[in-house]
């Protein structure tokens, strides 16, 4: 088997499995969580780095304003995309947050016509188009739009399209983000330390062990999907990424026991098939052009 097929894959089932790790740390709140997030990545990547003897793009990176903007600005998406995720698994709504990650390739697609220049083909056309007709679903049955799946859906595929266009690799770019919110993390966990607030400090030492995981299971995930992107099409990247909302789906009803009738299975339904119109009509192009 092509190792990355391998290295993709448990990429995807690390974060389809990220709900079980953040419901374990239920009793921290979500922007204490995230903060942590942040401080122990930091760490993390701080040590992967210098094992690796790879600090030398970092001076210059800092020198350069315009490169810093659009760090900063993947950062605020990303930690909106962590924050908002993590507080709705904790308020028992995983199978509304793997729906984010689901529409979010759709999401590329509509991001890649809107700000890079790309023309949709007919039946990608037609999976944005059953994608739309599932969220108006829910949205006319719910009498709201799930704004949860459609910010997370967003603020990722917004990220996605700012790292598609930034000069850094995987690492350095995870690792350059989380020095830019490293600080302002690092304030917030001493504001609530010094007023007693603090969950870390009142937890037990299982808990504080689970939050200091933090790090390697924000970075390692990443690691493998950057060997994995490397060493496999983007086609059958694009089917394999399927792995993590199905994962976090089935965690959400069948663990946590969040409801999915019939009106939910309609209009996820919908969403799945846009889905599969997509991925196939991906795979099919693959193969035509490795035939010419």
């Amino acid at each position: 088997m092509n190792p990355g097929v391998v290295y993709a894959f448990l990429a995807f089932t690390l974060w389809g499995l990220f709900p079980v790790y953040f419901k374990a740390l239920h009793q921290i709140s979500p922007l204490e969580m995230l903060s942590h997030r942040m401080i122990w990545s930091m760490l993390f990547l701080f040590v992967v780095l210098t094992v690796r003897l790879q600090w030398r793009w970092l001076g210059p990176v800092l020198r350069d304003r315009r490169l810093l903007a659009r760090f900063a600005a993947s950062a605020v998406l990303l930690s909106t995309n962590w924050g908002i995720y993590i507080w709705a698994v904790n308020a028992d709504h995983i199978v509304e947050a793997s729906l984010g990650y689901f529409i979010n390739p759709l999401i590329n697609v509509l991001f890649g016509l809107a700000f890079l220049g790309e023309r949709l083909r007919r039946l990608q056309w037609l999976s944005v188009a059953i994608a739309a007709s599932g969220v108006v679903w829910l949205t006319w049955q719910s009498g709201h739009l799930p704004w949860i799946s459609l910010v997370l859906a967003l603020s990722f595929g917004g990220y996605g399209l700012l790292r598609k266009t930034a000069q850094l690799g995987a690492l350095e770019g995870l690792t350059l983000e989380t020095v830019l919110l490293f600080p302002l993390a690092l304030l917030y966990l001493g504001w609530l330390a010094a007023h007693g607030d603090s969950g870390f400090v009142s937890a037990s030492s299982g808990v504080q062990f689970l939050l200091a995981l933090a790090g390697p299971i924000t970075a390692v995930p990443l690691l493998l999907f950057a060997a994995g992107a490397r060493r496999i099409p983007l086609s059958m990247l694009g089917v394999i990424q399927y792995v993590t909302p199905t994962l976090q789906l089935l965690i959400g009803v069948l663990i946590y026991s969040e409801p999915f009738g019939p009106v939910r299975m309609i209009g996820y339904g919908a969403i799945w098939i846009a889905l599969a119109v997509y991925s196939l009509e991906g795979v099919w192009r693959a193969k035509t052009a490795r035939a010419l």
